[in-house]
C-alpha cells in the first residue's frame, strides 16, 4: 500500500484512497485480482460520468472470467489511470498501488466503508 494513504474498503471488494488532492483513488483488493487470475482488460467509468456508491460502473477481465466493478463512493470520475488500461496486469503485481480511476465525492460515504481489519475479517 502507498505510504500516507488510508485505505478504505466496499464489501464489493474495491479500494478507495483519499489523496492529497482532495479526489478519492479507487482500485481493487489484493482479493479481488487474486480470485479474478490474471486481469487482461479494463473497462472503468469515463471521466465525467456520475457513479452511486454500491453500485455496477465499470468491468474487469481476466483470463479466468469477467467481474462488474463497484464504486466505493457516490461521485463524479475525475481521471482515468491509462497505465492500468494499457498494462492491466499492473493490477496483479500491485493492486494497492494501481489505482483505476479517481473520483470527486459529492456525497460523505467513506464512514460507510470498511477499514483494513474489518474488510479482512470478512473475507
Amino acid at each position: 500500500m502507498s505510504a500516507g494513504l488510508k485505505y478504505f474498503f466496499s464489501k464489493d471488494h474495491t479500494w478507495a484512497a483519499q489523496g492529497e488532492d482532495g479526489l478519492w483513488l479507487v482500485g481493487i483488493t489484493d482479493y479481488a485480482q487474486n480470485m479474478l487470475g490474471d486481469v487482461v482488460f479494463v473497462d472503468p467509468p469515463k471521466v465525467g460520468q456520475s457513479v452511486e456508491q454500491g453500485t455496477v460502473c465499470g468491468l474487469i477481465e481476466s483470463v479466468k472470467t469477467g467481474s462488474d466493478l463497484y464504486a466505493p463512493l457516490t461521485g463524479v470520475v475525475d481521471a482515468v489511470n491509462e497505465q492500468a488500461l494499457s498494462s492491466p496486469e499492473r493490477i496483479n503485481d500491485h493492486p494497492y498501488d494501481t489505482w483505476l480511476f479517481k473520483l470527486a465525492a459529492t456525497a460523505s460515504g467513506a464512514e460507510g466503508l470498511l477499514d483494513q481489519s474489518a474488510y479482512e475479517s470478512q473475507l
